[in-house]
């Protein structure tokens, strides 16, 4: 080969383009569209349920309620035996369970006059309040045939104390079970007899003085058959530590910690209609607690130690956040209980 001859061209290497700041500037796009996006939905107001109205009746015993609630139920006992769900998916066994204990004295009191509160209680409403560290007054009004099976003869044998409250006979049935007939088939129950005196002469009205409950009340759907409110943040905390005091991995599924309020309704039907609304202390609170109360019934739809019962009911569950609030829903269809009945 001559060495005059040129060597043929080599082509020359093209450094690679570089491409940093436009993946950079991709991914701040789209982080800026993920946050807009995230904010937009925090703060968006989504459309409720239509609320049901209370009743003339319900409403005018809630107004007469002294002071303020930190906790309100009420069950339509009544309304609910009489509906599909009832009379089909729950078990005869259960029917018959007494719907609530009054304590060792009272519970032997009603068991000698044949009474089964699941049966013979139409209607109870109970408002309580915190005094004190331990201590608890309520007040409330329950109906139905129970009342008739109790008359005013058989509350005075039975009573500790009786005595006379708004120019009605009040008796003392325990420590702290105070009862007052109001008529054939109605009692007004309270803590104390100063309790009831408060009652039975009201002065303002608990709505107007108390606009948590009120509140919570009103966003209340299902008004007919059961309900509760919990405006009071000390009622929320100890309900919720006695629901994680066995776990503690629970208290953060959530963000339980910084719940404030909680209600919840019942409409028993051919199926069971439910909401339960979680209020935090603001928007991201309960954004992120949606989030994992969403992830948790994605992922026991799919665990392997969910039963394909529970799994049918997840799947009627959803989560949403609106505003400062956390709403669960839930339409639990008929059969999805026939099945879990069978299956158990």
């Amino acid at each position: 080969m001559n060495g005059n001859e040129s060597k043929p061209n080599q082509p020359l290497l093209q450094a690679p383009k570089k491409k940093g700041p436009k993946v950079i500037a991709t991914f701040f796009v789209l982080g800026l569209i993920v946050v807009s996006v995230g904010y937009l939905w925090i703060n968006w107001k989504k459309p409720r349920l239509t609320p049901e109205k209370l009743s003339p009746e319900l409403t005018t015993l809630i107004q007469n309620m002294p002071g303020t609630s930190d906790a309100m139920f009420y069950v339509g006992l009544k309304d609910i035996r009489d509906s599909r769900f009832w009379q089909e998916a729950v078990p005869d066994s259960l029917k018959e369970t007494p719907f609530l204990s009054m304590g060792k004295r009272v519970d032997s009191l009603l068991a000698v006059s044949n009474i089964n509160l699941t049966r013979d209680l139409d209607t109870l409403l109970i408002s309580f309040q915190r005094s004190g560290i331990k201590e608890q007054k309520y007040i409330g009004m329950a109906s139905g045939e129970f009342a008739r099976k109790f008359p005013a003869t058989a509350l005075r044998a039975a009573s500790l104390e009786t005595t006379e409250v708004a120019g009605r006979n009040a008796y003392e049935l325990d420590s702290t079970l105070w009862v007052a007939p109001m008529g054939p088939n109605r009692l007004a129950i309270a803590s104390s007899s100063e309790m009831l005196e408060k009652f039975l002469r009201p002065s303002g009205h608990l709505l107007d003085r108390d606009a948590p409950t009120a509140a919570l009340i009103q966003k209340t759907p299902y008004k007919s058959h059961f309900w509760f409110t919990l405006p009071s943040p000390q009622w929320t905390a100890g309900a919720l530590q006695s629901i994680t005091s066995k776990n503690s991995d629970v208290k953060s599924v959530g963000n339980l910690n910084r719940l404030q309020q909680i209600s919840m309704s019942v409409k028993f039907g051919d199926g069971l209609l439910g909401q339960s609304e979680w209020v935090y202390n603001d928007r991201q609170g309960a954004f992120f607690a949606s989030t994992f109360l969403w992830a948790t019934i994605k992922l026991s739809t799919l665990g392997p130690r969910t039963s394909e019962a529970a799994k049918a009911l997840l799947h009627h569950m959803k989560v949403q956040q609106n505003l400062e609030s956390v709403i669960i829903t839930a339409d639990l269809p008929l059969e999805a209980f026939k099945k879990t009945s069978h299956k158990e």
